[in-house]
């Protein structure tokens, strides 16, 4: 030992003219290492933040076992109980009912247990049909909130399938659709960016659950609907059989109507005058499914409680949705959305961890259920918070933040004062191309960020952007798996917010 001392301080010498003790000899003899100050102790845990680590949590995340952990499912369960197993490690206390990690709600889903199908009848010789297959994923996905059973009937085009009397419009309006398929388009002909009063009357008009509703309100067996993603946020209709398709299949039913999809949807938006019509296309379609109206959902919640009398009963919350679809015939992994987002937010609570500091304020971590079924848990936690809505200081939320090379902040225009904190953490130690941008979701909530901000929460929503464009569709889809993901984005995701955090708790 005292050989192998000599080299070193031999060439220390030589290499910067002086000497410097090693820190690993520190602890040498009977002499201790010196104390850290806390801004060490966070700097020490900051460069301990690894990309290995997040890749591994997601990989974990993605595996069959969790089977995409759609929220109701025993694989989400599954992945709810390792998330906690974690956070029990990382000494962070239950936040859920009962002294567990688990805040539990009423949450009925649907198993798609087949590919399905679809086939356009097209007619060929006197008396002879051939029928054209589609292929899954690539022209359709079966609805996952689908009824079972198989159907052939004519598809009608029924445009945004809406009925408002107090619009005056009407897209069933003197069409007989019982029995038939009808082809419903996503949203509704307002936009609400560009007519945001307008849009308010029209809003209601806008959700998945409208939409299903209607049509089998008017007798429809079957419905093609203009979406072609995996979409768990709808209602099951057991008589209903819902596909959703992409643009071969609507330019296939519009061919030869002496109509364009594109045109019809032009002419809707600027008459606000319904163009529904019988396309006399016949159609199959098909879909194997299992609902269970028995579900149950579950929020993952932990807490570590401030230290100050006074500043403990404020909070800064970490959150990001734990679920995805689960199986729609295959499993979709959801490695950016959302297990990128989770396995950041896991990061922050390890580094937390690892500073042996205690916050001021208090902190909560949420992983939500039900988020890709209507943003349902976050909505569930706002009825029945840890700490009261009005006591949060702070709300930083994950969504799709694995892919990329830049960092985008939602509604860091609308809370500058957390965006100062964000912005000044990335500056020092991070450097990173982070964009702050306002946000004012009038539409449905597609994030559990506008619940909070509903709710009065100031709250910023963390994404990345800017990855090189991929030859297939990641969005909802089996190809969203943790091999198309940038490791690094999200390593220093983890150390901005993990600065961030301990900025705005105090210690």
């Amino acid at each position: 030992m005292i050989d192998k001392i000599r080299r070193l301080i031999f060439v220390s010498i030589i290499i910067t003219g002086m000497l410097v003790i090693p820190r690993s000899l520190y602890s040498q003899g009977d002499e201790t290492k010196p104390a850290l100050t806390g801004e060490e102790k966070i700097l020490d845990a900051m460069h301990g933040i690894s990309s290995h680590t997040i890749m591994a949590h997601v990989n974990e995340l993605c595996t069959e076992k969790y089977g995409g952990r759609l929220t109701g499912t025993p694989g989400y369960d599954a992945s709810a109980q390792w998330l906690a197993s974690m956070l029990k490690k990382w000494g962070v206390k239950p936040g859920g009912d009962n002294g567990t990690y688990f805040q539990k709600f009423p949450n009925p889903y649907t198993l798609v247990l087949e590919s399905g199908s679809i086939e356009l009848h097209i007619p060929f010789k006197k008396n002879t049909i051939i029928k054209k297959p589609y292929e899954y994923q690539t022209e359709f996905f079966p609805g996952s909130t689908s009824g079972s059973g198989e159907v052939e009937a004519e598809a009608v085009y029924v445009g945004y399938g809406i009925t408002a009397p107090e619009l005056d419009y009407d897209e069933y309006k003197g069409l007989d659709v019982k029995g038939k398929i009808v082809m419903v388009e996503r949203e509704v002909p307002v936009s609400p960016a560009k007519e945001p009063e307008e849009f308010k009357k029209w809003r209601p008009y806008s959700f998945h659950q409208y939409k299903v509703t209607n049509a089998r309100d008017h007798g429809a067996a079957g419905m093609l609907y203009v979406y072609h993603i995996v979409n768990p946020n709808c209602l099951y209709f057991k008589d209903l059989v819902v596909m959703n398709v992409g643009k071969t299949i609507v330019e296939d039913i519009f061919a030869g109507t002496g109509k364009t999809h594109g045109d019809v949807l032009e002419k809707i938006e600027k008459t606000r005058k319904p163009q529904s019509f019988r396309t006399k296309k016949t159609v199959t379609l098909r879909n194997v499914t299992e609902h269970h109206p028995e579900g149950v959902g579950s929020n993952v919640i932990g807490v570590i409680e401030g230290s100050d009398p006074e500043l403990k009963n404020e909070a800064v919350i970490l959150g990001a949705h734990l679920d995805h679809l689960g199986h729609n015939h295959r499993m979709m992994p959801g490695a950016n959305d959302n297990a990128s987002g989770v396995a950041v937010v896991m990061e922050v609570a390890e580094a937390i961890h690892e500073t042996g500091l205690k916050p001021k304020r208090t902190l909560i971590f949420i992983f939500f259920g039900a988020e890709e079924q209507g943003v349902k848990g976050s909505e569930f936690y706002l009825d029945h918070p840890v700490v009261p809505i009005a006591k949060v200081v702070g709300f930083l939320n994950l969504d799709g933040v694995g892919r990329g090379k830049r960092l985008t902040v939602l509604a860091g225009e609308n809370y500058p004062a957390l965006w100062k904190v964000i912005e000044a953490a990335n500056a020092k130690y991070v450097h990173r191309v982070v964009k702050s941008k306002g946000f004012h979701n009038r539409a449905r909530p597609r994030l559990d960020a506008a619940r909070f901000m509903w709710a009065g929460v100031p709250t910023l929503s963390f994404s990345a952007d800017g990855a090189e464009r991929l030859p297939f569709p990641t969005y909802h889809t089996t190809w969203d798996s943790p091999d198309i993901l940038t490791p690094e984005i999200m390593e220093d995701l983890a150390r901005i917010l993990f600065l961030a955090a301990m900025e705005i708790v105090k210690y």
